[in-house]
């Protein structure tokens, strides 16, 4: 009979720079839900119809700024992810991309009716912050986790970052939905400004939740060593570009990562546009803040549980199955979506999406640092990384074709289960034996 393990070490935090690590997603997770989510979507579609952009041609130009945002970011993954392997700079690299995007998190509350493009220069400034600082966040796991520990390391930092993102985001609710509490105008007869004054307030508490907690995570977790090559300056910035290219042609020698990565990126694309198209695609059909934000605060707590469900799911039956599992119910939640009009589908997708989306997304980490070699842990994350924002893309883009062509977003919503279910056939082709045994040769 197999030794019951403290509840600690089942949660995947029983060290203290393991608890220090995943405590940045609990900071980050906050700008994740109320800006990237529930939130700032609704606030832009609202500053872009009063700029003369109303109903889809909103929903538009928030999937196109995610989209080109999102392909700017993933070209500059990769060499930092280099640059990291090359030099200790992983927690710098993060403390550096957490103030950019702290900066313009807190940006928000100066943006005024009309003023579409500081709308979209603060939220670029916040997801290239947040996704950044990501990719030097994601690069120390290897090196903080056993390959038993890893996959509970990872499930606990999505679930820290549920709990943290939930509880802010809980804030924001009361903030906006009863301003009076908070001595706030509220009622009738507002101004524009007035209206989004508890709105552009919240925006200023994610900035400072943020920076606040993620000092844990820059205090708590060491440095990670790296080989001296005597490299200085440029010189370091020409070795990540050369390192950069022996990483591609290093995947030539663990194939099973490259199928997973290649996988990745069509499952999660689709992941990652119910994510951020859900609040924008709501208010098009006529869902409102008090309908929807509630429903992506359940997400954030119903998530909690589900993601340490998930780690202890994938010690039964392997990661991969669980992914598989994650994947058939989302088929079934971008069914749902296409036929959601009231605010109760809206309720009832949320809850189907907590269950699944971060147990999905943590135990695809887990499973792509198990067949990568450790001391590259860097460059190959960053090349996650740009498969991962790259997934990011293709969604909101196939929104923005589809309402160009229907003046719709419904039939991108029914697409979205293509990326399922080619993205699941690829994955099923992964052997993570194999690609283990692979990093064990390397």
């Amino acid at each position: 009979m197999t030794p019951k393990r403290p509840l600690l070490e089942s949660l995947g935090l029983h060290r203290p720079e393991l608890r220090a690590w995943a405590m940045y997603d609990w900071a980050a997770s906050a700008m994740q839900a109320v800006v990237m989510t529930a939130v700032f979507p609704i606030f832009y579609t609202s500053i872009a119809a009063s700029a003369g952009h109303a109903g889809s041609a909103a929903t538009k130009a928030w999937a196109n700024l995610n989209t080109w945002t999102l392909v700017a970011i993933a070209i500059a993954s990769p060499l930092l992810g280099a640059i990291a392997d090359r030099a200790p700079v992983k927690k710098l690299g993060l403390a550096v991309f957490m103030i950019i995007g702290v900066g313009g998190t807190a940006a928000m509350y100066f943006v005024h009716e009309g003023q579409l493009t500081l709308a979209s220069t603060t939220f670029v400034l916040s997801l290239v912050g947040a996704t950044c600082s990501f990719v030097f966040y994601e690069a120390m796991l290897p090196h903080l986790a056993s390959p038993e520990e890893v996959d509970r390391v990872s499930s606990a930092g999505y679930a820290l970052g549920y709990l943290g993102g939930g509880l802010l985001l809980a804030f924001n609710v009361v903030l906006i939905l009863k301003p009076a509490l908070f001595g706030l105008p509220s009622g009738e007869g507002l101004t524009f400004d007035q209206k989004t004054l508890p709105t552009r307030i919240g925006f200023l508490a994610v900035a400072a939740w943020w920076l606040f907690f993620s000092i844990f995570t820059l205090r708590g977790v060491p440095e990670v060593p790296v080989k001296d090559r005597g490299e200085k300056g440029l010189k370091i910035l020409r070795g990540a570009f050369r390192e950069l290219a022996a990483t591609y042609r290093a995947l030539r020698s663990h194939p099973q990562a490259f199928l997973m990565l290649g996988a990745f990126l069509i499952y999660n694309d689709g992941i990652s546009t119910i994510i951020r198209m859900a609040t924008a695609y709501g208010a098009e059909i006529g869902l409102g803040p008090a309908d929807m934000i509630p429903a992506i605060l359940l997400v954030q707590f119903v998530g909690i549980p589900f993601a340490f469900a998930f780690g202890w799911l994938a010690d039964k039956i392997g990661a991969k199955r669980a992914i598989l599992l994650g994947l058939a119910a989302y088929g079934v939640i971008s069914f749902l979506g296409y036929r959601m009009s009231t605010a109760r589908d809206f309720l009832v997708l949320a809850v189907l999406v907590g269950m699944v989306q971060g147990g999905t997304q943590a135990l695809s980490r887990s499973l792509f640092a198990n067949l990568i070699p450790t001391e590259r842990s860097g460059e190959f994350f960053g090349l996650w990384s740009v498969f991962e924002k790259f997934a990011g893309i293709l969604g909101p883009w196939a929104f923005s074709i589809a309402i160009g062509i229907t003046g719709s977003s419904r039939t991108a919503i029914l697409a979205v289960i293509l990326f399922f279910i080619v993205g699941g056939g690829m994955l099923m082709l992964v052997d993570v034996q194999k690609g283990r045994a692979a990093v064990g040769r390397a």
